[in-house]
């Protein structure tokens, strides 16, 4: 089993992530960077999640760095405020998707729990899958935040996950907690979504772990 995980530096992808090794899955990781709305230090991070899972299972995990905060501008400059971690996360998906292609993975893995952040609710989840025709494993989809966490901390994935870094700064205040397929459609007609995912995958770079 091959998958292709959306890797962050926080706490839940990479436990995601682990849960799916776990089970004996090949990885492919991809991690979206979202400078300027971050800092470097989200990559750092990330780097050394991998390199902690790695040297768990002694699985070499390749790693993608895509392009994303050129994404994130388009959202904000043509799109409902509201919508933006909606219209993110279909285009992380869309990405993720191609790069699968491209690996020939079975499935993508992230790291939504149901209702952990505002964003992360049925409706949206529904949304954000009508993107892609790819399977979307979420491990942590019934797990609480208590529970997350006692996974991290077995793991010593806990201490590099909280470690300081500037969370993404375009993120709504108000984020739709039940986003309308309509009314996404409609968003993302006012853009060039197929364009934008070429350049992302174009322009995605390997992370070499050491």
């Amino acid at each position: 089993m091959k998958l292709v995980s959306l890797i962050s530096g926080g706490i839940d992808s990479p436990v995601a992530t682990y849960l799916m090794m776990k089970k004996g899955a090949d990885i492919v990781g991809i991690y979206f960077d979202n400078r300027p709305f971050c800092d470097e230090k989200s990559l750092e991070k990330t780097t050394k999640l991998v390199e902690k899972l790695e040297k768990r299972f002694n699985k070499k995990i390749k790693m993608y760095s895509v392009p994303h905060g050129n994404n994130l501008s388009v959202f904000a400059e043509s799109c409902r405020k509201n919508l933006e971690c909606v219209l993110c996360k279909r285009m992380m998906l869309r990405i993720g998707e191609r790069i699968a292609e491209t690996e020939k993975a079975d499935a993508l893995v992230t790291g939504e729990s149901l209702g952990q952040v505002a964003s992360q609710t049925l409706e949206n989840i529904y949304v954000e899958n009508n993107a892609v025709r790819i399977h979307v494993l979420r491990p942590l989809i019934g797990f609480d935040k208590i529970e997350i966490e006692k996974i991290a901390k077995e793991t010593g994935l806990y201490e590099i996950s909280i470690m300081p870094a500037s969370p993404c700064s375009i993120v709504p205040k108000k984020p739709a907690t039940m986003a309308r397929l309509e009314n996404v459609l409609n968003e993302e007609r006012k853009i060039d979504i197929n364009s934008l995912v070429e350049e992302s995958v174009r322009n995605a770079v390997m992370i070499d772990n050491k």
